[in-house]
């Protein structure tokens, strides 16, 4: 599935103290069409849903729906905090290009 670094772990569990203790979420991490290239990355914090895939590290956890699965296999989803900006980025061996703004991509044909 996909690869989390260290520092995604972290920044994770802290979006997650800020939330109440009842509810029991993580990272939702999806591909969505639009985008400049034709397919986006999104992320929100969510609840598991049937069919998910979940990456559990160091007690929090990173879902991914069984559409977005094929386009992330390989991933890795990093935090970065730099003078760039801050946030999740992903690293992904499936696209062929990218945009610019790091958040969309064109996927690789199959072979």
């Amino acid at each position: 599935m996909i690869t989390v670094t260290d520092n995604a772990v972290r920044q994770l569990r802290t979006l997650l103290e800020a939330q109440p203790p009842s509810e029991h979420k993580g990272l939702r991490v999806q591909i969505a069409k639009g985008g400049c290239s034709g397919l986006q990355y999104e992320m929100s914090l969510d609840a598991q849903r049937a069919g998910d895939s979940i990456v559990e590290k160091e007690g929090v956890e990173f879902l991914v729906d069984s559409e977005s699965a094929d386009f992330l296999r390989g991933a890795t989803l990093d935090y970065r905090d730099g003078l760039t900006g801050a946030g999740f980025h992903i690293e992904n061996p499936n696209a062929a290009r990218t945009c610019g703004c790091g958040t969309s991509f064109e996927a690789a044909r199959p072979a």
